[in-house]
């Protein structure tokens, strides 16, 4: 019995320090991290778990590898590989057929750990992308077994001035997936929509209010400056998390190399690095 209390004190400070991740959305790619995680109008291979209507404007074959270690604490590092494939010719910055994509994670250690295994699929069509994912989701806490539960996650963006002005919005987990019946917990419902401003080719501003049903609201806002091709800078925070995050991006020809800094007044730094491959890229 006093293993047991101690796995679940351990279990309730881990999730505190990890709201946000949890079994939530949580952050996808560092690019995102830089921005302050106001990431529901990027479009890449990270859409698939920043807003999954975003693959609809992935027009070649990517993977990539993301890692986090968050407040340099072991317990809260996360791992997620993700991939992207176009389905059918590349015509005016789409694919024809809608992309399909496909993401496994892993966040904590032995004591406590996430397991998530998703597959969506996003397509865009003149102004308007939509898309739809499916996750399994599965929790470990050491000494008390694993649960399991499948949640259902729907995405849109619109381009309300072309070039200029973006929006965006996400339902995660709509079908309010139960984990277990103690309690009714539930994986958290949570609804992202977001406005992204590029006021030139260089410049992005985007601003995002994120809401879980059982949480406060979350203000997030970032900017990206790309100074040269081959180099972005970024900058942004969030208000729940009282964050303050900034970060670079690095192209090299079918590479791109991001990793960003966040941090929090009270528990210090995490740190975000992402490696991803664009095969027969496209000038979008």
């Amino acid at each position: 019995m006093l293993k047991i209390y101690s796995v679940l004190s351990a279990f309730l400070l881990t999730a505190s320090l990890a709201h946000a991740q949890g079994n939530g959305p949580g952050v996808r790619g560092a690019r995102a991290a830089g921005l302050g995680n106001a990431s529901v109008t990027l479009t890449d291979v990270w859409s698939i778990g920043n807003n999954v209507a975003g693959l609809g404007q992935v027009t070649s074959p990517a993977v990539g590898f993301y890692a986090e270690n968050r407040y340099l604490s072991r317990a809260l590092n996360t791992a997620v590989l993700a991939a992207a494939l176009p389905i059918g010719a590349a015509t005016d910055g789409k694919a024809t057929r809608g992309v399909v994509g496909f993401e496994a994670q892993r966040f904590g250690d032995k004591l406590y750990s996430e397991q998530r295994v998703g597959a969506g699929y996003g397509y865009r069509g003149s102004l308007i992308s939509v898309g739809a994912r499916f996750d399994v989701l599965q929790v470990s806490i050491e000494g008390l077994g694993s649960k399991r539960a499948v949640a259902v996650s729907l995405g849109g963006q619109a381009e309300v001035l072309p070039k200029r002005l973006y929006f965006g919005a996400y339902l995660y987990n709509l079908n309010q997936a139960k984990l277990a019946e103690y309690e009714t917990e539930r994986v958290p419902t949570v609804l992202k929509a977001g406005l992204s401003f590029r006021p030139t080719e260089k410049v992005m501003l985007n601003a995002e209010t994120e809401k879980d049903v059982d949480q406060a609201a979350d203000f997030k806002a970032g900017i990206e400056y790309q100074v040269i091709p081959a180099l972005a800078v970024r900058g942004g925070f969030s208000t729940l998390s009282r964050q303050t995050t900034g970060g670079v991006g690095f192209l090299a020809g079918q590479f791109r190399i991001d990793y960003a800094a966040a941090w929090h007044t009270a528990l210090g730094l995490s740190q975000h690095l992402a490696i991803g491959v664009q095969l027969n890229r496209a000038t979008k």
